[in-house]
């Protein structure tokens, strides 16, 4: 096993012990921030599909977190309301069942992504960013005038959905499905990145104008991890709105992409468990310093811009000392 497997073990491992002894320690509070940085992690490896494979540099993924968040939020709303989203003849009715939510949150996410990057990438480098970005605001925008889910108040939901054969309220079970579904898409992402696909990918990033001679289409490459990292950044915003009962336009801004960002190159661009690192780093400073000034983003700004200049493989990269 190489240096850096040997270093995606242990946070892998790190982040299941930890909730486990805050359960023996009867600290909740603790498996819930286990929880977030599992599913923070699950967004930040569905851009890390995008960023580090195809180096596209999204600011506007947080619309596929959105999106996810208010799949959940309309879905488990008119479950509790027991008011069906569509009338006869198309009963279309909410649910409380978590495979379905996901399916949907999943889907929807995926097909705004397939609309969006059959625009963005059209287009490269600072305009690919700036349209990205306004499809974001504009999603943002949009949620906060849709006074039929809450507006800019957001929505509250007031039941925790359902998975077969587990008790969700219990925060350990809830954790469980959570850690599962992140390990999955870490095991999508690294099988994605040794296919043909993923090298193919890779090649498309770094010379173009060669993967076109041997018969490929860049934009056809981009477009379908796209698609890929847009489901599965859905995915986790469907799982975060469960975890909180609650879903806003916030959700949709700019910022939540930022932050989403912040965990990759935290933890590495390209890296397979980066974001996990990342979202775990950024997790812990928020608890730790966001009680003791309010202006804790500062050191992560600084931080942050540490890692660029001088460690630019981030957490992991420089854990291992630039090995793959």
């Amino acid at each position: 096993m190489t240096r850096e497997g040997i270093v995606n073990a242990v946070i892998a491992l790190g982040l299941l012990l930890v909730p486990l002894w805050a359960l023996w320690a009867n600290e909740p509070f603790t498996i819930t921030l286990a929880t977030k940085v599992a599913i923070l992690a699950l967004a930040g490896v569905g851009l890390n599909l995008a960023l580090g494979l195809g180096g596209l540099v999204s600011l506007g993924h947080a619309v596929f977190f959105g999106i996810g968040g208010y799949a959940m939020g309309i879905l488990a709303q008119h479950a509790q309301t027991f008011d069906p989203i569509m009338e006869a003849p198309f009963l279309i009715e909410g649910t409380k069942s978590m495979p379905v939510i996901w399916l949907v949150a999943v889907v929807s996410s995926a097909l705004a992504a397939l609309a969006i990057g059959a625009l963005s990438l059209r287009t490269s480098g600072v305009y690919f960013i700036m349209i990205t970005l306004a499809f974001g605001q504009m999603f943002y925008y949009f949620a906060i005038s849709w006074p039929a889910y809450g507006g800019e108040d957001g929505l509250s939901i007031y039941v925790r959905n359902e998975f077969p054969g587990l008790n969700t309220l219990n925060p350990i079970e809830f954790f469980g499905i959570t850690y599962v579904l992140l390990l999955a898409a870490l095991f999508l992402s690294a099988r994605i990145a040794a296919s043909p696909f993923g090298l193919a990918l890779t090649s498309a990033r770094q010379s173009p104008q060669r993967v076109e001679t041997v018969g490929l289409r860049p934009f056809r490459l981009r477009l379908t991890v796209f698609v890929i990292s847009g489901a599965i950044t859905g995915l986790a915003g469907a799982l975060f709105a469960d975890l909180n009962r609650f879903v806003s336009p916030t959700m949709f801004s700019w910022q939540m992409s930022g932050e989403i960002m912040i965990f990759v190159i935290l933890g590495g661009v390209a890296r397979l468990f980066g974001p996990v690192a990342g979202a775990a780093l950024f997790i812990l400073l928020e608890h730790w310093l966001g009680g003791v000034s309010e202006y804790w983003l500062i050191w992560v700004g600084a931080l942050l811009l540490a890692v660029v200049l001088f460690a630019p493989g981030g957490l992991i990269g420089l854990v291992t000392r630039g090995q793959k």
